[in-house]
């Protein structure tokens, strides 16, 4: 077996790291909004750099169809050398208050947003959210990642809370069913029931859960990957993205971070807006930006579908031994 260099593992490391001193020209493409913007299509598809409590009341009010929002959790973290301190249960809930209160008012009523959360601060931004919004659901995802701990359960799960602004709302049901293989084939009168049979093998589009165990966190080897501590997969993204919003719809981010939100909207042909205060981490966001001119490939999305995990590649490979 050939040994494999040090040399080649870093070839193979893709992470986005991009120093703000070479990243002049992609923190050039950010803008900043000092007064009121009073056309919201004044400033889509743009990265803007600031502090989301500043912006936020300068934008036109009930002007976005859809907010993805990823705020800090309440844990102390580093964000490239700017600490977020833990703060007290009453401190944490009046900071959600704020930017859900800020939130609500740029939401069209036809609008829903997402907030991602830990299982502590879930118990919180559900309390408050409920004050501004319609809960519709709580997603649990399944991380597949985080540390032990030798007197407690490993965290291994975070939420997602689903709510909305009124009870018109947008939800594509079609376009988030997860294509799972169909173990047991079930017939009436000779013909399959609820489920395809194709040479590559039988499948079911079904209807998604608000359980998630088929999210991959991006790692060193994906095109997606960044430094950043806290970056949301792709494919999470996009099935909230293809559920709650439609082509052309304009996606706010007030906590973007690398930029997920911003990508995946675009590579679903959605507009987005996406806020974030630190200069590093809008280097990578539009750094990712361009690369989404180049591959609008979402790992785990293929053709439309999402595809139940480990079984795309096995109906390639039947595809491919029926074609020979």
């Amino acid at each position: 077996m050939q040994e494999i260099t040090k040399q080649q593992k870093i070839s193979r490391n893709k992470t986005i790291d991009t120093s703000i001193s070479d990243g002049e020209l992609y923190l050039d493409r950010c803008i900043a909004v000092n007064e009121q913007i009073n056309n919201i299509k004044n400033i889509i598809n743009k990265t803007v750099n600031g502090d989301l409590f500043c912006i936020l009341p300068l934008l036109p009010q009930e002007s976005v169809d859809l907010i993805i929002a990823d705020p800090p959790y309440n844990l102390t973290k580093s964000f490239n050398g700017n600490k977020f301190a833990k703060k007290s249960y009453d401190e944490y809930k009046e900071y959600t208050r704020a930017w859900l209160s800020l939130a609500h008012e740029i939401l069209k009523p036809s609008g829903s947003i997402y907030v991602c959360c830990d299982w502590e601060t879930s118990l919180i931004i559900g309390n408050v959210l409920g004050d501004f919004f319609k809960i519709k659901n709580r997603i649990t995802w399944q991380r597949e990642k985080g540390r032990g701990a030798k007197a407690n359960w490993k965290n291994g799960m975070e939420d997602i809370w689903f709510a909305t602004k009124s009870d018109d709302y947008t939800f594509n049901l079609d376009a988030v069913k997860i294509r799972k293989k169909v173990i047991a084939p079930y017939r009436v009168d000779g013909r399959p029931k609820d489920w395809q049979e194709t040479a590559a093998g039988n499948y079911r589009d079904t209807c998604p859960s608000n359980f998630w165990d088929d999210i991959t966190i991006p790692f060193w080897s994906m095109p997606e990957n960044t430094a950043h501590p806290t970056q949301k997969p792709e494919k999470l993204i996009a099935k909230i993205i293809l559920a709650s919003s439609n082509p052309g719809d304009i996606i706010l981010d007030p906590f973007l971070g690398s930029g997920t939100t911003s990508v995946t909207a675009k590579k679903l042909n959605r507009s987005y807006i996406g806020i974030e205060i630190e200069k590093q981490y809008c280097i990578w966001a539009e750094q990712r930006l361009e690369m989404a001119d180049r591959d609008k490939k979402i790992q785990g999305y293929t053709d439309g579908v999402f595809w139940e995990r480990n079984t795309l590649q096995e109906q390639n490979n039947k595809q491919l031994t029926f074609l020979n």
